[in-house]
């Protein structure tokens, strides 16, 4: 035990730096902090953790800028972080990888996934496989088997589209749905499906959208897609999220319909695979679908029907510093009516309880996790919340969320400022930002900062850790 808290403290010290006099501290109900990064000050987006033999490895996607890489000694473009968090008390940093030029995302590599190849259909299973965004230009698949040592494989879409944002990768078929933007298309993010089974030699599929958005399409364009999440062959779906904090639209796709029907983009073959879709209100995105299905409602123990309902978790995204838009939440959305989904409560971290749109940065949801370990499936939610840090929410009822724990870092010397315009000019505040979280099959929590503040990995404690089971 006290070995442990000496090596928290050492990890600090340095992993994160010493903090300004007078700087917020870090703050936390029912979560525990276990180790940290600094991630060399690097504004960072999402975190993907993968077991790796007998270690643990996390990947780290960042927007753009350029600082110094101690690994190599050199100034580089901010890319891909790799890290050996198998001792979570103790991150070590593997490797960097350089993204492309640019400042926030109009550069970096901010989007990640791994893939074994022990799972992929086609790939050499003694291999680790890494996709990733290439800022807004190309789509790219590493060889991360030895993660200190990665190598680029292949390229998908260089100088042939104009934005990338969250890729899924089904690591159990190697079917990808790459976020990209493809220049006659009408929207800067559609989808674009590859058969990544055999990393090393892509095969496009097709190209989807909402209707509206294909080429030649007339009328107003919907909203651009953030993101897709599937349930693979199994599950047979894919909950696409459009709009990010405003005009949001949720689609529940066939996946089988999807790969296997019409392609020609016309609205009648964009249509074809819709299962449902619902259109959100003109304050309300949709920058997470997490599916959280078969769940079973205690209260319902008793009733005929319903008593097992499946939901999506709805995460908009903050967008403006200070609370200057409409505060962007956490939606649950009954989806046992496919065609028909509907919503039915939401979760907010309260502003009066850290006095969030005073201090500066943004304040409101971001991101779920979206790993489906058994640890937390249908128990717990996770929701980076910008500078209310990580919200843990309990959603063993999703018709009633209740949070049950959060932590928010401490700011250090990393730790970058926000700014809004005001009549008397620009005011800027330092303020942390948690942009991601991800949790891994062992039940940690890593959380990584927009604002250069690093990567946090925690712990559940109390009356949070019981909601999970956790010994």
């Amino acid at each position: 035990m006290y070995e442990r808290i000496g090596a928290i403290v050492i990890g600090l010290a340095v992993g994160l730096g010493t903090a300004p006099a007078g700087a917020q501290q870090a703050e936390s109900s029912n979560m525990a902090l276990v180790g940290s990064h600094d991630l060399q000050g690097r504004t960072a987006y999402q975190p993907v953790i993968q077991h790796q033999g007998e270690r643990w490895i996390a990947y780290v996607g960042h927007h753009g800028d350029q600082l110094p890489n101690a690994l190599t000694g050199k100034p580089e473009h901010n890319g891909t972080s790799i890290l050996d968090v198998t001792d979570p008390t103790l991150p070590k940093l593997l490797a960097h990888i350089p993204g492309e030029p640019g400042k926030a995302e109009a550069g970096g590599a901010q989007m990640v996934r791994v893939c074994s190849g022990a799972e992929l259909p086609s790939a050499d299973r003694n291999k680790f496989y890494m996709l990733r965004a290439f800022g807004n230009a190309a789509h790219e698949v590493w060889d991360v088997s030895d993660p200190a040592k990665p190598a680029l494989l292949t390229t998908i879409g260089a100088k042939a589209i104009k934005g990338t944002h969250k890729n899924f990768w089904e690591c159990d078929s190697g079917i990808a749905y790459l976020v990209s933007g493809v220049p006659d298309w009408r929207t800067r993010r559609m989808t674009q499906i590859y058969d990544l089974s055999n990393p090393a030699k892509p095969v496009f599929i097709r190209n989807f959208g909402l209707p509206g958005q294909q080429p030649g399409a007339k009328g107003p364009v919907p909203e651009e897609l953030h993101g897709p999440i599937s349930t693979g062959p199994k599950g047979n779906r894919v909950y696409f999220g459009y709009g990010t904090n405003k005009n949001g639209v949720i689609q529940i796709v066939d996946r089988n319909k999807l790969l296997n029907g019409p392609k020609e983009p016309t609205n009648e073959n964009l249509l074809y695979p819709q299962v449902g879709r619902l259109d959100l209100a003109p304050g309300v995105g949709a920058h997470t679908t997490f599916p959280v299905l078969g769940v079973e409602i205690e209260e319902f123990k008793h009733d005929t029907a319903g008593r097992v309902r499946d939901f999506l978790v709805v995460v908009n995204e903050s967008l403006v510093n200070e609370c200057r838009e409409a505060r962007q939440m956490t939606w649950f959305v009954d989806i046992s009516t496919e065609s028909k989904p509907m919503m039915v409560s939401n979760y907010t971290a309260r502003e009066a309880s850290g006095n969030f749109c005073s201090r500066g940065g943004r304040f409101g949801s971001h991101s779920s996790n979206e790993s489906f370990t058994p640890i937390y499936y249908k128990r717990m939610v996770f929701i980076a919340s910008f500078n209310a840090g990580v919200r843990a929410v309990d959603i063993r009822d999703p018709l009633n969320p209740k949070e049950v724990g959060y932590y928010i870092p401490a700011v250090t010397n990393k730790t970058d400022k926000r700014c809004v315009k005001t009549d008397a000019g620009e005011r800027c505040k330092v303020a942390v930002q948690t942009n991601n979280v991800e949790v891994d099959d062992r039940g940690y929590i890593y959380i990584v900062d927009r604002a250069n503040t690093g990567l946090h990995i925690l712990e559940l404690t109390g009356a949070a850790r019981a909601v999970a089971k956790l010994p």
